[in-house]
């Protein structure tokens, strides 16, 4: 009997012993995935500014960020440790909003060249020509004949640069609008002569519209694409970015993400 209470007793110990060590495990598991999504959800957010800007950063039908530049950003930022937070913002107020934090940088096919110093960039790490469309019966076949025309463009893109500090050509009216949307809507009810801007952009417009509008052989300029950040910001993350852009550049990321979009990888990713 007392042989039997000892066994009985040594049941009651082992199976305590289990029962403490299974929920050991089950701790350290859970210490385990918990620290895991800890360190996912930790990752630093890198808040990126852009307009709606086809193909490079928009809307889908869904109402989530796409577009080439998107996809970029979500690759590089995956690359340096940061998760990228995307906020669309009014292009005319951007500086306004870099300078109060509302963004940690200028995301969606900017030019950065003549304005070198006024941001600290990341890249090159894309092209862009800046082209004119018109309308197809219009007569104006090259940017000469843009000379007393009116032409519309984006409210502090290149475009408006160039065609309010040249004399070639010498439009007549120079609209600058806010956003894409009303450059488009501007050209379809006939307000103005042409509109210029990013070749990838106009080309979105002009492939739907294929029977009205064509795009002038005369370029206004090409340009380099890169990421602004304040000239306040000494944190290095600019010249951190440089480094991955140019991995993707070499690996073929950036190229495989072009084409997704139909874009000619040739100029937009080697400036070709």
């Amino acid at each position: 009997m007392k042989s039997n209470n000892i066994i009985s007793y040594l049941k009651l110990v082992i199976c305590i012993l289990s029962a403490i060590v299974s929920a050991g495990l089950m701790a350290c598991s859970n210490i385990h995935n918990n620290g895991s999504k800890s360190s996912s959800n930790d990752l630093k957010p890198l808040i990126i500014g852009s307009d709606n800007y086809v193909p490079y950063s928009y809307l889908d039908s869904d109402g989530n960020f796409t577009g080439i530049d998107v996809e970029i950003a979500r690759e590089a930022c995956r690359r340096m440790g940061y998760t990228p937070v995307f906020k669309q913002i009014v292009w005319d107020n951007k500086d306004i909003y870099l300078k109060e934090g509302a963004v940690d940088c200028l995301w969606g096919c900017f030019t950065m060249t003549g304005r070198e110093d006024k941001y600290n960039w990341a890249g090159p790490y894309m092209y862009s020509r800046q082209i004119v469309v018109v309308n197809k019966d219009s007569g104006i076949e090259n940017l000469a004949d843009l000379n007393g025309k009116r032409v519309a463009v984006q409210v502090t893109s290149k475009p408006e640069y160039i065609l309010s500090n040249t004399n070639t050509p010498q439009v007549g009216v120079l609209y600058s609008m806010s956003t894409m949307e009303e450059l488009y809507a501007s050209m379809r009810k006939g307000y103005v002569d042409a509109i210029a801007g990013h070749e990838n952009a106009m080309n979105v417009f002009v492939q739907s519209n294929e029977e009205h509008f064509g795009v002038l052989r005369e370029e206004l300029s090409v340009s380099e694409l890169g990421i602004a950040f304040s000239l306040d910001n000494d944190s290095g993350i600019d010249k951190k970015l440089t480094g991955v852009l140019n991995e993707m550049r070499a690996d073929g990321t950036i190229q495989s993400i072009a084409e997704k979009y139909g874009v000619d990888v040739s100029m937009a990713v080697w400036g070709n």
